[in-house]
């Protein structure tokens, strides 16, 4: 089995929306009623017994706004495949898979904590890194880079970071980028 037989047996068998190849890499993009299945078919048939990742990201500005991206890599045959599924901001819920990879645990609650969607039989979901009750989601394109204030009795209390001359704000400059990245930048001399 190879990364191109995988592909294609993935491609026979569901309504693949769309496929990208890019630097060896195959993407298959899947509608969402159908990426349990497809996961399913992966594991069981085409040997991919490792899922590496679940990710999501925020296309901001775009219907449906979010992918849920599936990392899923074979051991036996040394071969990775990247599945995707889009989810509207309308309806946040995606179909857990920790009953495939229970690896999956950890990062369907990840991207509930950080992104907001939502994982139907999911064993345990609830947030990971932010407190429970925190009522935004750190890493939709929509939050500020600075953050929002919080006043949470007997949970937490934050104020928005400064950003003039913070950490994470890059400064104009004629140089070039590697002059104006946060990492790079000098601390000003006294």
């Amino acid at each position: 089995m190879n990364l191109e037989q995988a592909a294609s047996t993935i491609q026979g068998e569901f309504g693949v929306l769309k496929r990208t190849d890019f630097r060896g890499e195959i993407t298959l993009e899947l509608p969402l009623d159908q990426i349990v299945p497809a996961c399913l078919l992966a594991r069981d048939r085409l040997g991919f017994d490792f899922l590496t990742d679940l990710s999501s990201v925020d296309d901001f500005g775009d219907e449906p706004r979010f992918e849920v991206v599936y990392e899923l890599f074979s051991l036996e045959h040394k071969i990775h495949l990247r599945l995707k599924t889009r989810v509207s901001e309308d309806n946040l819920e995606v179909p857990s898979v920790t009953h495939i990879w229970p690896t999956a645990d950890w990062h369907e609650r990840e991207v509930y904590d950080m992104m907001g969607i939502r994982f139907t039989d999911h064993p345990d979901l609830r947030r990971i890194l932010m407190w429970e009750g925190y009522p935004y989601y750190p890493l939709r394109k929509d939050f500020p880079l600075e953050g929002k204030p919080s006043e949470m009795p007997d949970v937490a209390f934050s104020s928005q970071a400064p950003l003039a001359g913070g950490p994470f704000v890059t400064v104009p400059t004629p140089g070039g980028t590697k002059d104006r990245e946060p990492r790079a930048r000098r601390p000003p001399e006294e």
